[in-house]
């Protein structure tokens, strides 16, 4: 490194150059030896000032490295030292934006590959559907089929049209819920009234697998959220229990309140949760082993986020005798 490169460090140099010139020959005007002394005197303080600023700026170079190194991407950059003053001081702060930009980077990679992943997961779901509607309207322009098998036909096509409505609706909700947009209106919520909105576009399908619904809630017990996105969560739970439920089987709904928390439990006597689909029940896309050939496996997702939005927390097991059992706590205070 060649300070004298450093226009800063030369005009410092010429400065004292002239500076001890002249204090050289103030002692010589003194007298000789004084001369000498005041020379001596001044080329060890250039050399201890050469020996300093060569130090000083060594440091320098060596963080103006490492920035170069973390703008090209490498973060292994050591910026800490033990030592104290100025440049101390700006090596530690430098090395906490390295941290942080560290962090920053991991982040968006982990987005990248989550990003990826989700759009595949969702090109998935989407193409299976799309894929058998393409083959329905495919037999029907080919074939002559009859006017009862043709309106077999659109039905099932309309079915499917409306799985897919149903996953982009809830993948645009899970988009609002994950970049913040959702403003939720809080306000007193009755259990009672939240689990017959939940239930009421249920009935039907639960008529038809002759499934029994039993509800022990207290029209006293409530909770600060907001309904509609309450309904939303609690439906899409029920509507899980109702599937891995036999025809003739039950559900079962309580409610209890206390000081802290308002606990709602979901349970029903189908077969359960097979224990290595547990950790993974509320992942997006997850499909256990007992999900019908119509899951998307998205609904228990969207309900843990919306959920979690209002101060809550979700969790499920396997029930004593047997089927699965959700327990729902909306907090009401910070957790």
């Amino acid at each position: 490194m060649n300070l004298l490169r450093n226009s800063e460090v030369k005009r410092q140099c010429i400065l004292y150059a002239a500076f001890s010139v002249l204090a050289v020959f103030g002692g010589v005007w003194i007298s000789v030896p004084s001369g000498i002394y005041v020379g001596m005197i001044c080329v060890i303080g250039g050399v201890i000032y050469y020996l300093f600023t060569r130090r000083r700026y060594k440091k320098i170079s060596v963080m103006n490295e490492g920035l170069d190194q973390i703008l090209h991407g490498d973060y292994s950059m050591d910026f800490m030292q033990d030592q104290e003053g100025e440049l101390a001081i700006l090596s530690c702060e430098i090395y906490k934006m390295t941290v942080r930009l560290r962090e920053q980077a991991e982040m968006l990679q982990r987005d990248k590959v989550y990003l990826s992943n989700s759009i595949a997961d969702i090109s998935h779901q989407i193409r299976t559907p799309l894929t058998s509607i393409r083959m329905i309207t495919q037999r029907l322009q080919r074939e002559q089929i009859s006017e009862e098998e043709r309106v077999r036909k659109v039905q099932e096509v309309n079915s499917l049209l409306s799985r897919v409505d149903w996953l982009i609706a809830s993948l645009l909700k899970i988009s609002q819920l994950e970049s913040g947009t959702v403003k939720f209106h809080f306000e007193s919520v009755p259990v009672s009234t939240l689990v017959k909105k939940a239930m009421e576009p249920l009935e039907i399908p639960l008529e038809l697998k002759e499934q029994r619904f039993l509800m022990e809630v207290g029209d006293e017990i409530s909770f600060r959220g907001d309904v509609l996105w309450s309904v939303e969560a609690i439906g899409n739970i029920i509507k899980n229990c109702m599937e891995h439920t036999p025809a003739g089987g039950s559900l079962c709904i309580t409610a209890e309140e206390n000081p802290v928390y308002t606990k709602i439990v979901i349970s029903d006597n189908g077969e359960g949760i097979a224990p290595e689909d547990l950790p993974h029940i509320f992942e997006r896309f997850y499909k256990g082993k007992g999900s019908g050939q119509g899951s998307f496996g998205i609904g228990l997702a969207l309900s843990q986020m919306i959920i979690s939005r209002q101060n809550g927390t979700v969790k499920v097991q396997n029930g004593i005798n047997s089927g699965a059992e959700f327990q729902i706590c909306f907090y009401k205070g910070a957790v």
